[in-house]
């Protein structure tokens, strides 16, 4: 009985992580999902620099998840995107970059590592008139330097998976412009 009680207590402490978050949304109305192992991801026609090389394979897969706002949930979608937010504040993750304005939409990026090697990285979009997404780049040790230079990549890659397509034009208008990664700079 004791065991049942402290498992109870502990159990309603814990917070929902963004992984949670993610397994409880990935089928619910007005969201999308796709997870794909970097294997489905094809490169065969791109040329990549040794740092690019280096990075696409220190990546395991993608986990990506898009909420879409629509006229009748406004007040639906401020509420999910005030969660995200939440467990986006969670002191283990670092931020690597931050952007955009209040007015159209904001893009950060946070990572789960070190300065120098990371396990996760996320890039969180929001565009106040079409919705949100969360992107976890999931790999062991990834150097956030070299990740950041697949930015110029992204465009030429092809995928055998159908819903990363159908993911991306989703969301394609979620900042009304291409967001150029690759001119990041990270010291």
């Amino acid at each position: 009985m004791a065991l049942l009680l402290v498992t109870t207590l502990v159990g309603c402490d814990q917070k929902e992580s963004l992984q949670a978050y993610y397994v409880n949304n990935q089928e619910a109305p007005n969201f999308m999902s796709v997870d794909i192992p970097v294997s489905f991801v094809n490169l065969e026609n791109v040329e990549l620099t040794a740092d690019q090389k280096e990075a696409y394979e220190s990546i395991d897969k993608l986990n990506m998840l898009g909420y879409q706002k629509k006229e009748n949930n406004e007040e639906e979608y401020r509420a999910e995107l005030e969660k995200v937010r939440v467990l986006l504040k969670d002191e283990k993750y670092e931020e690597l970059f931050r952007g955009g304005n209040n007015k159209d939409g904001r893009v950060i990026i946070k990572y789960i590592g070190t300065d120098t090697t990371i396990d996760e990285l996320i890039v969180f979009g929001n565009a106040n008139a079409t919705g949100f997404a969360i992107i976890r780049v999931l790999g062991d040790k990834m150097d956030p330097a070299k990740i950041m230079k697949l930015g110029d990549v992204i465009n030429k890659i092809e995928s055998e998976e159908n819903a990363v397509q159908d993911f991306m034009e989703f969301f394609s208008p979620l900042t009304g412009k291409e967001i150029a990664i690759d001119s990041l700079s990270i010291e």
